[in-house]
């Protein structure tokens, strides 16, 4: 278990750019971007004599807020927060798809796995270290950043209603960044066993690809899904195309990107209001989907393709 630790931690150290930094810089540039458009929006309102940040809503900030006005406003702020974990949760999607991508085929391109082979570590705990460091620590790492970067985001827009004489420090009372970082760690396994496909078929062209992996793990399934459509299209109704797109492309390329569990009615729920956003990202609703046999026959193949790649990496050092 010791060796295992010190695997992950050795990923850390060799990616910290991609699972610290990425995060980190993302939720900067964000804030960076909302306080230049605070600061923006008060230099036109003082040319033009208004205020940006008022509405004819504002009055919620004049008196005591009664239970459904106190439970809007709660959904409003943690909804600002899960939208900038959300943001940084796509950032994440990329950094652990060209992570699995080059993760062992940069150790046969600059032959460092030569060395590993020396030690006496297994390929089955070194592959593995790479999915737990890309499934499990990264977005632990992101997850922080996000609910970090929401909380200073809600106390910007707190600071520049204040430099008008709004109070609105007694809302923040309101919201729940506790529960929205227990629903956001808690989703964390869910995204680990629904990114299976995903890292499984990445893992296993790193491992097998002699140059250019990402050629053969994107274009190779997009040309077999063409090929598909052009036996359709030929009349053969026989061969079926949009169950390969959605069930085999989209899992083994985008399931690396958290919250792509979520279908088309979860997305239509949460752009219908803020009540409808915390009921979809609820940890009830997210683990639902794990009641679709899909869901398990993807996983069951990604551990098929992570073992096969385990078996490639014994021997395939391209010497």
């Amino acid at each position: 278990m010791k060796t295992f630790y010190w695997l992950v931690k050795r990923e850390f150290w060799e990616h910290r750019g991609g699972f610290l930094w990425a995060p980190v810089i993302t939720g900067g540039v964000f804030l960076l971007l909302n306080l230049m458009g605070i600061i923006g929006g008060e230099v036109i309102g003082a040319q033009h004599g208004f205020h940006f940040l008022f509405n004819d809503r504002i009055h919620i900030l004049d008196h005591a807020l009664t239970a459904e006005e106190a439970a809007k406003a709660g959904a409003f702020m943690d909804v600002m927060m899960y939208s900038t974990s959300f943001i940084i949760s796509v950032v994440l999607g990329f950094v652990v798809f060209f992570y699995c991508l080059g993760a062992l085929y940069d150790d046969r391109r600059d032959r460092s796995l030569l060395f590993w082979k020396s030690l006496p570590l297994s390929d089955t705990a070194t592959v593995l270290a790479k999915v737990v460091a890309g499934t499990l620590l990264a977005p632990f790492i992101a997850v922080i950043c996000g609910v970090l970067t929401g909380i200073a985001m809600l106390l910007l827009f707190t600071v520049a209603l204040s430099f008008h004489g709004i109070g609105a420090w007694h809302l923040l009372v309101y919201a729940h960044p506790f529960q929205v970082i227990v629903n956001l760690i808690g989703s964390i396994p869910l995204y680990a066993m629904w990114a299976l496909p995903a890292t499984g078929w990445l893992l296993l062209c790193s491992a097998w690809a002699r140059s250019k992996p990402f050629l053969w793990a994107a274009v190779l399934p997009v040309v077999v899904g063409v090929m598909l459509g052009w036996f359709n299209l030929m009349g053969t109704r026989s061969v079926g195309g949009g169950w390969y797109w959605k069930d085999v492309v989209c899992r083994i390329l985008l399931s690396v990107f958290p919250g792509s569990w979520l279908g088309a009615s979860s997305y239509q729920s949460v752009s219908s209001g803020a009540e409808h956003t915390l009921d979809v990202l609820d940890l009830g609703s997210a683990y639902s989907v794990m009641a679709a046999p899909s869901f398990w026959i993807g996983a069951i193949a990604g551990l098929a393709l992570l073992a096969a790649a385990i078996w490639l990496r014994r021997w395939r050092d391209d010497t």
